[in-house]
C-alpha cells in the first residue's frame, strides 16, 4: 500500500511550476475584485476604530507560550464590540488600500498581497449585535448583516457535526476563499497559497484572542457542501476554507 494519497500527490504535481501554463495575469486578463464590489448603499455597521482601542497589550512571548486550543467557553460572557473590532483588525485589518488596483496591505501576510478571504461571523454573544450571520467589510472596518436569528447558527453548527465549541462560542469565524484573487497571478499554484494564507490568519486570531482573555479552537472538520450552502457560496469561485470558534475563557478550567 502506498504511503501517500494519490489525489493529494496529483494536486502537488499539477500545482508545480513545471506543470503550469500562462496565468490570467500573463494573458492580460483584467484585475479581480480585491475588495467587495457588491456592497449595498446602506446598512453597514461601523466598528470601533482599532487605533483608539486600549486592548490586547501583552507580552508576545507570554501569549505564545500560554496559547492553546480552547473548546469550552463562558456561556454567560459576551464579547464587547470593541473586542470584536480588535480581533477583526488583527486578523484582516486593512492598513493600506490601492485606489488603482483595489489591492490591500493588511495585518497578516498573504502571497503577493492578494488577500483572498472574506470573513463571516456567526454571532451568538456580542454586545450591541443581534444574533445572526455578519460579513466583515475589511476596507471599511464595518459589518454587513447577512442573516438574523439562530437558524443560521444551527446550520453552521450542523455543518461542523455539532461540535460543542461551535454551538457554545460567542462568535464563530468563517473564512471564505475567493481563489481567483490569487490564481490571477499564480495559476493553479495559488491553491497551495490559499491554505498557507488561512493558517496565517487563524494564528493571528489565536494570539489576538489570548491577549484579551479569549480562547479559540481552529476547525478543519466540517461538511464543505453544507457550510457553503449555509453561507450561499457556490463552492468553486468562493468556498469556506477554515473555521474557528471563539469565546471568553471560563473562570473555572475544565476538569
Amino acid at each position: 500500500m502506498d504511503n501517500f494519497d494519490p489525489f493529494g500527490a496529483q494536486f502537488i504535481r499539477r500545482s508545480s511550476y513545471s506543470q503550469m501554463g500562462p496565468t490570467p495575469e500573463k494573458q492580460g486578463a483584467p484585475f479581480p475584485d480585491y475588495i467587495p464590489s457588491d456592497l449595498p448603499d446602506s446598512g453597514l455597521l461601523p466598528l470601533p476604530d482599532p487605533a483608539q482601542l486600549e486592548l490586547g497589550h501583552a507580552d508576545l512571548r507570554q501569549i505564545i507560550e500560554e496559547r492553546r486550543s480552547v473548546r469550552r467557553y463562558d456561556e454567560d460572557a459576551a464579547l464587547t464590540l470593541e473586542e470584536l473590532s480588535l480581533l477583526l483588525w488583527l486578523t484582516q485589518g486593512v492598513k493600506k488600500l490601492s485606489e488603482k488596483s483595489g489591492m490591500t496591505l493588511r495585518t497578516v501576510p498573504s502571497a503577493g498581497s492578494r488577500h483572498p478571504f472574506e470573513t463571516f461571523l456567526a454571532v451568538r454573544r456580542v454586545e450591541n449585535l443581534e444574533v445572526g450571520l455578519y460579513r466583515f467589510i475589511a476596507h471599511k472596518h464595518a459589518l454587513l448583516p447577512v442573516f438574523s436569528g439562530t437558524a443560521i447558527l444551527d446550520q453552521i453548527g450542523a455543518a461542523t457535526g455539532n461540535q460543542s465549541q461551535v454551538l457554545t462560542a460567542a462568535v464563530t469565524f468563517l473564512w471564505a476563499a475567493l481563489p481567483y484573487r490569487t490564481s490571477y497571478r499564480y495559476g493553479t499554484r495559488a491553491y497551495r497559497y490559499l491554505f498557507l494564507d488561512a493558517g496565517h490568519v487563524c494564528q493571528n486570531l489565536h494570539l489576538a484572542a489570548e491577549s484579551i482573555g479569549c480562547g479559540v479552537c481552529a476547525i478543519g472538520a466540517y461538511e464543505d457542501e453544507a457550510v457553503n450552502a449555509a453561507l450561499k457560496l457556490d463552492g468553486q469561485e468562493q468556498f469556506v476554507i477554515y473555521i474557528a470558534s471563539l469565546g471568553k475563557k471560563p473562570l473555572t478550567p475544565a476538569a
